[in-house]
């Protein structure tokens, strides 16, 4: 009987809701293994607000850490927070169409519906086939980028501490984490002149966050003239966010003694790359963030907001949804009453939903600042929005502030990390009780209001 309930309440929630609730209750589990003993480094039990801080951030493959990771937590703790980042980084819905193909379930079109919000994919039509793809896909990279961090991490740390370390900061960089076991809270900045080490994150972290409906146009199609729209829009805006987040990372910091100034010319570069590149999500840091320009922690937290690409394992509001309001805005520069790129119009629809998701986000983030600086007594504003972004993209990127937090604080930014990776629109319909119609019953006479 109460079985049958449950399955009853199942059937009744919307894909939406299905997604938030799942996603609660992997992070609520990874808490309380985290509590646990066993999962300290000192054996002591750990406070579950610390636990549920930690659990979210992986699951939200954020990498905003309370604790440091590399020290504070024994070696069951942090291959917990391991699964949690692959589960969380490909969406559990992925893990459960694994298990299913493993024990010859069939796949039920409720379980599509959900899979299908999950992935942000367009249709219904091949997403087993396409979940199937995401999980080799996935760990086929995450395998290859392992053996190339062992090349550097096994002479450091020694053979099995090495291959150990190759393999979380692999899954790490490719879900998007930003998660590291260095320790002492150092990110990747031991390794800042590795060429082996940079490059291999860089592209972890991109080809994860480039979103896996675009890494099957690639596969498949091969040109780029074939792609559908929105690959060659995620491509061109992850391209043109990449190249000009470079150079002005490598301009604004040039010169900085506490970051790019004492490098040589080769090291300045690449630096100036992973600057650009980590703030799409992934939260690993080469340099003193603290020690930034005012003007490159601005232009860190404008990546931070825009994040990852849809159906990626990254946050953010995405490279797509900031592209269709820019293309929308030069559109109006223009006097043109459509949104134009690669002679296609985007629809009504898909502009107002990119609006209403910038909207949503930009109001998120504004309460936690102001939530903040009443509750963090003596934090700096810049510190404040600096975290609060990081939060929302699901970064990991800190000025050092997160470490300091006060209880209200860091429910404060959990609460956002779990918002940021759900979505906020999703959040939003998961928490409405009715949805609007498509079409409304009753159309009211147009008018004109003066705006600007």
């Amino acid at each position: 009987m109460e079985k049958s309930k449950s399955m009853s309440v199942f059937k009744r929630l919307k894909p939406v809701q299905i997604l938030s609730i799942g996603f609660a209750l992997l992070i609520l589990l990874g808490a309380v293994l985290l509590t646990l003993p066993v999962s300290s480094a000192k054996g002591e039990s750990t406070s579950f607000l610390t636990a549920l801080f930690t659990a979210t951030s992986a699951v939200c493959v954020t990498g905003l850490v309370v604790v440091d990771t590399g020290t504070y937590w024994s070696v069951f703790g942090q291959i917990v927070i391991l699964l949690l980042i692959q589960i969380g980084g490909l969406g559990f819905m992925s893990f459960a169409t694994l298990i299913a193909f493993i024990v010859g379930k069939k796949i039920t079109l409720k379980e599509r519906l959900v899979m299908q919000e999950a992935m942000n994919s367009f249709s219904i039509q091949g997403l087993v086939k396409l979940a199937r793809y995401v999980l080799i896909f996935t760990f086929t990279i995450e395998g290859i980028g392992a053996l190339l961090l062992a090349v550097k991490f096994i002479p450091v740390y020694g053979l099995g501490k090495g291959i150990y370390f190759s393999i979380f900061h692999s899954i790490s960089a490719y879900c998007n984490a930003g998660f590291d076991l260095i320790g002492n809270f150092q990110s990747l900045v031991p390794f800042q002149g590795s060429i082996i080490i940079n490059f291999t994150i860089m592209s972890l972290i991109i080809i994860g966050g480039m979103g896996f409906v675009v890494h099957s146009d690639i596969y498949r199609k091969k040109e780029f003239k074939k792609f559908s729209l929105h690959s060659k829009v995620v491509l061109l805006t992850t391209l043109v966010l990449f190249v000009l987040g470079t150079i002005i990372f490598f301009l604004l910091e040039y010169n900085n003694p506490g970051t790019l100034g004492s490098m040589s010319f080769m090291k300045k570069i690449i630096a100036a790359l992973f600057s650009a590149v980590t703030p799409r999500t992934a939260g690993f840091n080469t340099i003193d963030l603290a020690s930034m320009t005012t003007a490159s922690k601005f232009i860190t937290i404008i990546l931070m907001f825009i994040g990852a690409s849809p159906g990626s394992t990254g946050g953010g509001i995405k490279t797509t949804t900031a592209a269709a309001i820019i293309l929308t805005i030069i559109s109006v520069i223009k006097g043109r009453e459509d949104t134009e790129i690669f002679g296609k119009r985007l629809s009504r629809a898909i502009v107002l939903r990119a609006l209403a998701i910038a909207v949503i986000s930009l109001a998120l983030v504004v309460f936690n600042v102001i939530i903040l600086s009443i509750t963090e007594k003596g934090a700096e504003f810049m510190e404040i929005i600096y975290e609060s972004v990081s939060a929302f993209g699901t970064v990991g990127l800190s000025l050092g502030l997160t470490p300091e937090l006060t209880a209200i604080g860091k429910i404060i930014i959990l609460l956002t990390m779990y918002a940021g990776r759900v979505g906020p629109l999703t959040l939003t319909l998961a928490l409405a009780k009715k949805q609007l119609k498509n079409a409304a019953a009753v159309k009211y006479p147009e008018d004109r209001v003066l705006v600007g």
